[in-house]
């Protein structure tokens, strides 16, 4: 199967072509988008295909992480400030927001933003404005924001790490971000993809064992796309003419992975793990419809409807 290319995604499997789908609505619009995933399963590179697909694509995309600012400086990072509003504010500087009016902001982990931050954002996204620090007179912008977030909204909430009010307003159009081990034949392509990048790159023409093809449908990968990536990198550098990807032990943890349509568990798995794994995949093959989900389960939709909530 050849990989199918989506603005800055590559993959063919039923998992991405859902994506594609949602992207593909959701684009057009200028509605807030939450990308839930696990971390290194690309959903910087998904925000951007959003901008991409859409009526802002000529315009400013700034991505920022909320956990990279230190809590006392985030409010001047994405607000900006004015001259002489705190020691060393030696001119007026403007923020992020401004920075993206016109374009997309990318608010990547979202849960790390401080608890009084979430206040302040969730004003901007109810009234379009807010004040740099220091300043009196308003600022206007016009701003997409998509944030994301490596754990459950849910979760976050009831761990006190998010705003319930600022969970709705951003999950306007929430997109589950499939993990590489739920995306079939993607690791194959995925890894041709990254080797055929390096070797335009560096004008080789190296290429895998087949050995190492055979190991990546059997990988966990609970690094996902970004593990797969540094690894091929890794074995680019290390191999003279045909690559085999040191591909690391993960230890204890039981994650089952899709090969070839089936997902393949290991003994031991726990069973919740495991029913969160085939509902998953389920709903995934069946392009997100719910309904035919349920029926294929063997489940009530309301039960489907529940469990999906948990996750």
């Amino acid at each position: 199967m050849s990989a199918i290319r989506f603005g800055l995604l590559c993959g063919s499997s039923p998992a991405m072509l859902s994506l594609y789908r949602q992207i593909e609505r959701v684009a057009m619009t200028d509605a807030t988008v939450v990308l839930e995933g696990e971390s290194g399963t690309g959903k910087e590179l998904i925000a951007q295909s959003i901008q991409l697909s859409g009526q802002r694509s000529d315009k400013p995309f700034v991505a920022v992480n909320c956990g990279a600012i230190p809590a006392h400086l985030i409010e001047a990072t994405l607000f900006g400030h004015e001259k002489g509003s705190f020691t060393g504010a030696m001119r007026q500087q403007i923020g992020y927001f401004e920075y993206a009016s016109g374009g997309t902001l990318f608010l990547d982990e979202i849960t790390e933003m401080p608890p009084d931050m979430q206040v302040k954002l969730l004003r901007v996204l109810e009234c379009g404005n807010f004040h740099r620090v220091g300043g009196s007179e308003p600022v206007q912008v016009d701003v997409r924001l998509i944030a994301a977030t490596n754990r459950s909204l849910n979760d976050a909430v009831q761990a006190g790490s998010l705003r319930q009010d600022l969970m709705y307003r951003l999950a306007v159009f929430p997109i589950f971000v499939p993990p590489l081990r739920m995306r079939d034949n993607d690791r194959e392509l995925l890894a041709k993809h990254f080797l055929d990048e390096l070797n335009q790159e560096a004008g080789t023409s190296k290429r895998f064992s087949r050995q190492t093809m055979d190991q990546l449908g059997r990988h966990r990968w609970p690094g996902n796309v970004r593990e797969l990536k540094n690894l091929v990198h890794r074995a680019f550098i290390l191999s003279a003419d045909i690559l085999t990807l040191e591909i690391p032990p993960v230890g204890d943890k039981k994650i089952p992975t899709v090969v070839d349509g089936m997902l393949d568990f290991t003994i031991g798995t726990a069973l919740a793990d495991a029913q969160k794994e085939i509902i998953l995949a389920t709903l995934h093959h069946h392009r997100g419809n719910k309904r035919l989900t349920a029926e294929t389960l063997g489940i009530s939709l309301k039960t489907l409807y529940n469990r999906l909530k948990v996750y």
